[in-house]
């Protein structure tokens, strides 16, 4: 039963409740949080792309003295009341049912804010996992099942229909549809269940959800007020075919190192790299300097000794867990060197070009995880680690159209990697690539967006925000020098690289480096009151240093430590762009 199909004494009933309480500026949780009362306040049918409410899927429980744990991306609160308010709606001509939720604060803990939360993975939803950052500003939060199935779904599982085709509908729900009516039926949803006639809207996301975020300020510019925005994986085609890159690389050295060996490489490089800055405190934050500075080399006859694994763990967050390993005792190895050095260059056809980014010294190995063969005693390149699982989704899936999850390396050269960057580019440009870079309509309407990517990403190169942020800056400023355009692109639009954090989160191998916990009140404080943050407000969350509150650098900016590292500096760095921002020459088209 529609909103529309409601019996109309019921809906006359329900439509005068809702003025009532309108009217009232004292309503309480327990007048407004009722399903009645939601009913009565749902978009009228047909508000956007013939969208069609379901009335009877309406549901709606309040929630008391709730307390927001602290999380990596927002702090703690107490106290908090909201209502949990999820409901479906089809569009016509579709198939998919489509399932919102939103925590919506009591009324007086409301401060006309309205908050989309984004997914990870393949997943255009984490469900709960942000929708309490909302609750901490006031903010009416909200996340979608994208039409997929379960919050947390993932799209891998439906994108291809019975027949092996592509499943387009999915497809573009996933890419910025789900999103984007999320995003508009959630605003008129908070204005009218507060009767508010201006309201912020905001976006979060980190991951999937980065580039879930960037697909609406790309293609919907004046629907946000301002965007937080962490890690986007953004560039699809590069992006997941990526993972496999290590693989294969290890396949060419025909060399598969123990985890604990290249533990041994990654810790060395932090400790040569740690006082770069000018502060010796555990956290490399010039990860540009220490490409050049430290190589693989240094670490050859060191020793490592890893105790033996019974499968939990595993290098960072979000990531698979680790399967149970052998106790690992040794000496680094000629061989682990090179592999590390080829990893850090990124991915080179065989005419020795550039063909993508790498991730930055002192990233973890992920994506260079091996297994080991019980039967023969041996360390094997994985053909079910994360990083091949990833691009093998992809490849399979989206690419190949046939429903598998893994892909063999069997022949696999550079080359045959590069091709398959390049097809995904040409199938997907107009969807999952997300890197329109004209934003000019959204600055004209006044959006702001803080750009974060932690340095020592494992997942997605730091440099890949890094390019995305010169690109656009160059082509909204043409003919202006780098730094008159710096200053006019910074007014409305801001990159932070973190020192030392890993994939959407603090790295356990740099604990002392800060993370921007707090980052949705820096944009609300830039949004509403103008504060444009030449520094970024940042967190130690899990670190033993005393400063546990400190500032990020904004790109190109990089830190530098003085008096004895008590006091930091904001400095250029031509090394960090050449670092940051190689040329991609053996791709024929621009790459925003």
């Amino acid at each position: 039963m529609t909103r529309l199909q409601l019996p109309l004494a019921l809906a006359v009933g329900s439509l005068a409740a809702a003025s009532a309480l309108q009217a009232s500026a004292t309503a309480t949780l327990a007048d407004v949080c009722t399903v009645d009362y939601v009913q009565s306040i749902l978009p009228a049918d047909g508000f956007e792309h013939n969208i069609v409410f379901d009335a009877d899927s309406v549901t709606a429980n309040a929630v008391y003295d709730y307390n927001v744990t602290a999380g990596d991306n927002f702090p703690a609160a107490t106290d908090r009341n909201f209502c949990n308010v999820t409901f479906t709606y089809t569009r016509e001509g579709g198939n998919a049912t489509t399932e919102l939720k939103y925590w919506l604060p009591a009324p007086k803990q409301f401060n006309n804010r309205y908050l989309t939360t984004g997914g990870f993975g393949y997943a255009i939803s984490g469900d709960e996992e942000y929708l309490p950052s909302g609750l901490v500003v006031g903010a009416v939060s909200g996340t979608t099942n994208g039409g997929i199935g379960a919050f947390g779904d993932e799209l891998t599982a439906v994108i291809l229909n019975a027949n092996g085709s592509l499943n387009y509908e999915h497809l573009y729900d996933f890419a910025y549809l789900a999103i984007h009516q999320l995003t508009q039926i959630g605003k008129e949803v908070t204005k009218n269940f507060y009767n508010a006639s201006k309201i912020y809207s905001y976006y979060q996301g980190c991951s999937e959800g980065g580039r879930e975020g960037w697909s609406q300020v790309q293609r919907y510019q004046t629907q946000f007020d301002g965007a937080a925005i962490g890690a986007p994986a953004f560039r699809q085609a590069f992006q997941q075919v990526n993972h496999i890159v290590a693989a294969v690389t290890e396949k060419a050295q025909n060399y598969a190192p123990p985890p604990c060996e290249l533990e041994r490489i990654l810790n060395d490089t932090i400790s040569a790299c740690d006082g770069l800055d000018g502060r010796v405190d555990g956290v490399v934050s010039r990860t540009d300097l220490c490409y050049y500075h430290y190589n693989a080399t240094s670490s050859i006859g060191n020793s490592y000794n890893c105790a033996a694994s019974s499968g939990s763990g595993g290098f960072g967050k979000r990531q698979m867990a680790a399967s149970s390993t052998p106790a690992q005792n040794g000496t680094v190895s000629a061989e682990a060197a090179e592999l590390v050095n080829l990893l850090y260059k990124g991915l080179h056809d065989s005419q020795g070009r550039r063909v993508y980014l790498g991730y930055q010294p002192t990233a973890t190995f992920t994506d260079a995880e091996t297994t080991y063969n019980t039967t023969t005693d041996e360390w094997e390149v994985s053909s079910s680690g994360m990083g091949v699982s990833i691009a093998g989704q992809y490849l399979q899936r989206f690419l190949k159209e046939v429903e598998a999850d893994t892909i063999s390396l069997d022949g696999v050269t550079y080359d045959t990697v590069r091709s398959w960057m390049l097809e995904g580019l040409r199938k997907f440009d107009g969807t999952l690539e997300t890197t329109w870079p004209d934003l000019t309509e959204y600055r004209q309407n006044g959006g702001k967006i803080i750009h974060y990517h932690g340095e020592s990403d494992y997942s997605i190169p730091a440099a890949s925000s890094v390019r995305y942020y010169e690109m656009a800056k160059s082509v909204m400023h043409p003919g202006l020098s780098d730094e008159e355009a710096t200053e006019k692109f910074n007014e409305f639009y801001r990159l932070f690289l973190v020192p030392g954090a890993g994939h959407c989160a603090p790295s356990t191998d740099q604990p002392n480096g800060p993370f921007p916990q707090s980052v949705l009140e820096s944009i609300i404080a830039w949004v509403e009151d103008g504060v444009n943050p030449k520094r970024l407000n940042a967190t130690v969350i899990d670190g033993t240093v005393s400063d546990k509150d400190q500032k990020i650098c904004s790109w190109p900016l990089r830190p530098k430590w003085t008096n004895n590292g008590t006091e930091m500096d904001c400095v250029k760095s031509e090394v960090a762009l050449e670092n940051f921002y190689p040329k991609l020459d053996s791709i024929p088209v621009v790459v925003y």
